[in-house]
C-alpha cells in the first residue's frame, strides 16, 4: 500500500509536535522537582540555578511587531 506524500509529512510533522510536547513536559517536571528538593533543603530557587533554554523554538512562531 503506497501513501501520499503528503500524508508522509503529515505523519511527520505530528510526530515531531509530540517530541517537542513531550520535551517540555520532562523539562517542566524536571524543574518542578529541583524547586520541591531545593524548598524541602530550605534554600531558594533562583533564576542562575536553571539553564537559560535554547536560543531558538522548534516550532514556528508569529512574528510580533518592535514598539
Amino acid at each position: 500500500m503506497l501513501m501520499h506524500p503528503d500524508m508522509w509529512l503529515t505523519m511527520a510533522n505530528d510526530r515531531h509536535r509530540e517530541l517537542i510536547e513531550e520535551s517540555a513536559k520532562h523539562r517542566l517536571l524536571a524543574a518542578a522537582r529541583e524547586a520541591r528538593k531545593a524548598r524541602k533543603a530550605g534554600r531558594a530557587v533562583t533564576a542562575r540555578s536553571r539553564p537559560a533554554g535554547t536560543l531558538t523554538s522548534c516550532e514556528p512562531s508569529a512574528v510580533v511587531p518592535a514598539r
